[in-house]
């Protein structure tokens, strides 16, 4: 079996409301998708959406790549050879997660297509749904909370509030949700914003809230401080972008600096990555949530089913695709009161663009 043609699409995706977090306002994304097809008539798609700052690529970057160093790189080549193509490709593709992750995608999900199952039922098929949390980003308190009654009605119970910005303000907010809110189970995602200090004293005054999740509340630049925030807090503390590849998973877990790490394929460059780190986590009793970036339907699709398929991966935050005007994937998986089921065709769940 031989790849015989490939070919992308770039998608514009505008989101309904842009939204703010500790370091960025986001109002859209670029995501681009890749399909091969093999001289047996299989065809495999892929997801990339680059992210300067999680990614390291710009979208012009990751069509540069698709044209001269991805297409050139598979033609011809035999895809059952993945993790061969995939440890060749790698460093033709530096600083460029997102576009591995899109090759990864689409050669498993040619896979599973060819083995006519599901990509999560060829990955291993644990579990057949997995509960997700939506996220809010930085608001005002009014307009956090109308968020929040909106969700509940369409049968979120987990939310994901972004902070890391002004910290008195965050602690009253956090407190005023819980108070307003009992029964909600509630994430805090610092995106790198506050000082070891500012997290220590965050826990200290809201800790009768019982936050489930403190998500990355110091710089990447300074993982010792994510170990002493681990060590003195009740509650779990996960390493998101500090965990962007395999090397970076080992440092955590080697010297106990956190509790919990954020798999997003984009950021580790795909299905492959994401197991070797997933195992480490595993090794080390730590554990594991797949998460997202500004994704398509597409790409939402692939973190599920890598989730459903590890019996460690608890936690989901596969909601990137909700806020865009125009995703042009529909029904690739079901959203019902918060739970992600896909839609069991075989491999991501769509046959070609």
């Amino acid at each position: 079996m031989k790849i015989k043609k490939i070919n992308y699409e770039r998608y514009h995706l505008k989101l309904k409301q842009p939204y703010t977090i500790a370091y960025e306002t986001i109002g859209f994304s670029v995501n681009y998708i890749l399909q091969i097809e093999t001289d047996e008539l299989f065809t495999g798609l892929g997801c990339a959406s680059p992210d300067l700052e999680v990614t390291g690529e710009t979208d012009e970057q990751v069509e540069f790549a698709i044209q001269n160093t991805i297409i050139p790189f598979l033609l011809g080549k035999n895809p059952l050879n993945y993790i061969r193509l995939l440890h060749e490709l790698k460093p033709l593709l530096p600083h460029q997660s997102s576009a591995l992750a899109m090759v990864d995608m689409a050669l498993f999900d040619l896979f599973a297509k060819k083995s006519q199952v599901p990509l999560y039922k060829f990955l291993g098929g644990y579990r057949k749904s997995i509960h997700t949390s939506i996220t809010i980003g930085i608001l005002p308190l009014k307009e956090t909370i109308e968020q929040i009654v909106d969700f509940r009605k369409n049968g979120f119970t987990i939310m994901k509030l972004k902070g890391g910005m002004n910290l008195a303000e965050y602690i009253e907010k956090v407190i005023r949700i819980n108070e307003l809110f009992p029964d909600l189970i509630l994430r805090f995602d610092a995106n790198q914003g506050y000082s070891l200090a500012e997290a220590l004293s965050f826990f200290d005054q809201t800790k009768h809230v019982g936050i489930q999740i403190f998500e990355q509340p110091t710089k990447i630049e300074y993982s010792y401080k994510l170990g002493e925030i681990t060590k003195n807090i009740a509650i779990p503390v996960m390493a998101d972008e500090s965990l962007k590849s395999l090397t970076d998973a080992f440092h955590l877990a080697k010297n106990g600096l956190i509790d919990m790490i954020n798999i997003k394929l984009m950021k580790v460059g795909g299905i492959l990555e994401a197991k070797h780190i997933n195992s480490v986590a595993k090794s080390a009793q730590i554990e594991v949530m797949v998460g997202c970036l500004d994704e398509c339907a597409l790409g939402i699709s692939a973190g599920l089913h890598f989730a459903l398929s590890r019996p460690n991966v608890e936690y989901a935050d596969l909601d990137g695709h909700l806020e865009f005007e125009n995703d042009p994937f529909k029904d690739l998986f079901q959203l019902k009161k918060g739970v992600l089921r896909p839609n069991n065709q075989p491999g991501l769940g769509l046959a070609s663009l």
